[in-house]
């Protein structure tokens, strides 16, 4: 696993990068919730009251590799608790995460 600290406004956040085989897991986790990659079931998350997003990756690509790509990506999903913090489909990982 590979940890790295990403720089959000006004915050710091916990970026991973899980390799699982032939693909990567990835999430960034702030104080108040997560954006992560389309392998994250949101909807569970949102059984616990926990703020989460998942994200499609920018420009073609096929995947989400890196964190960097997470922050690139764009939402294409949040559970109600992320978007009752302004979180919505459309934006990038990194506008996201400024709202969690």
């Amino acid at each position: 696993m590979k940890h790295e600290t990403v720089r959000l406004t006004g915050k710091d956040a916990d970026g991973y990068v899980i390799p699982l085989g032939p693909v990567n897991l990835v999430a960034v986790v702030t104080d108040a919730g997560m954006v992560g990659c389309g392998a994250f079931d949101v909807d569970a998350l949102e059984r616990f009251g926990y703020p989460a997003a998942r994200v499609k990756p920018a420009g073609g690509a096929s995947s989400i590799e890196t964190v960097e790509g997470l922050l690139r990506g764009e939402i294409k999903g949040a559970n109600r608790h992320a978007s009752e913090r302004g979180v919505a489909v459309g934006m990038t990982g990194r506008e996201a995460l400024d709202r969690l």
